[in-house]
């Protein structure tokens, strides 16, 4: 029988420690982050095995973002929105995969002060290869009275609003990291118990790193400010901590998780054929930007910090550079030089 060290904390106990430094909490907080670490579980399971059965590759239809959907991109959706959907604190969801944000209508759900915005699946592009892939989530206080059905005011609150976000990578071993605004910790999933156990306490970014990450596809097209930042990457004095390593995955959740631990900067601009960017502001930039800050990193669209800007639509893009402060800073003075030229 496995034996399970008793001095590290499961997700559950975790939660429920946190819950007991304030006295006055409902523990409908810990409640939503114990599911989602429930529908990561069930995920997981179907990521491990997705070659041995019928959900790899294409579901054959776009998803309301116009990309192709992968069939276990639906089933991380399902998970996800089923889960909280039978949890009591949970008040509705926004997803990436569906076009418009779902309230949960019966009397518990809708007394709940919160609502859950996601991505099920990141990087899916990546599940027919077995590259690693992920699932991006933030939790949000609602700002309609509870009693009654959530509205798309509840969804489109700036990422400063943000109570808890986090992520889920399923890879070589399975890793839950959430943020609050009491700090940031990791948990990876032991499977021979099926419990995320503590791993990383108190995660914090290094202020510094020799890793970026940016599809050099797209270099043509990239602002002068930012083609000059990645040719100093490339040739940087080794006296100056040069030249950096370029890695890029594909798969965001994984990229950002890399510098995190290790430091470094993630980035993906607009560019000529996506002048508003690429990925969205809800369910994928807003939950990582809390979680670096939280961390100690810095987020950005370019021109702004990623948590004020105030979302107008469910599905809205922007461009996205997040990672190590010292990092940051050096990026925005070559990105600076773009906006004095306009």
């Amino acid at each position: 029988m496995p034996t399970t060290n008793r001095r590290v904390l499961t997700l559950d106990e975790f939660t429920i420690r946190e819950m007991r430094a304030f006295p006055q909490a409902t523990g409908e907080l810990s409640g939503l982050l114990r599911d989602i670490g429930l529908a990561a579980k069930r995920i997981n399971v179907e990521v491990n095995k997705a070659g041995l059965v019928d959900i790899l590759g294409d579901a054959g239809k776009q998803n309301v973002q116009g990309e192709d959907v992968k069939k276990l991109d639906e089933f991380a959706n399902d998970q996800m929105v089923g889960v909280l959907r039978h949890g009591i604190s949970c008040a509705g969801i926004a997803s990436e995969e569906l076009s418009d944000f779902v309230p949960f209508e019966d009397k518990i759900s809708s007394q709940s002060k919160y609502v859950c915005m996601f991505d099920p699946l990141d990087g899916s592009s990546n599940i027919d290869v077995n590259v690693s892939i992920g699932t991006i989530f933030s939790v949000y206080r609602r700002v309609t009275e509870c009693g009654i059905p959530v509205t798309v005011k509840d969804f489109l609150q700036p990422g400063n609003r943000i109570v808890a976000s986090g992520y889920v990578i399923y890879g070589s071993s399975t890793i839950l990291v959430y943020a609050t605004k009491r700090g940031v910790n990791g948990f990876t999933l032991d499977p021979s118990i099926g419990e995320f156990c503590l791993s990383h306490p108190d995660i914090r970014c290094p202020e510094n790193g020799n890793i970026y990450s940016i599809n050099h596809g797209n270099f043509f097209s990239f602002s002068e400010g930012l083609k000059k930042y990645v040719e100093l990457c490339q040739t940087r004095d080794k006296s100056n901590g040069g030249p950096y390593t370029q890695r890029y995955i594909g798969s965001m959740v994984s990229d950002v998780h890399r510098g995190l631990i290790k430091g470094g900067i993630f980035m993906y601009p607009p560019t000529a054929a996506k002048p508003q960017g690429k990925l969205r502001l809800l369910y994928e930039c807003n939950p990582l930007a809390y979680l670096i800050e939280k961390a100690g990193g810095r987020a950005t669209d370019s021109k702004q910090r990623i948590l004020d800007k105030v979302p107008t639509k469910l599905h809205e893009r922007t461009g996205f550079f997040i990672g190590s402060t010292k990092m940051m800073d050096e990026l925005e003075s070559f990105l600076k030089e773009d906006e004095e030229k306009k």
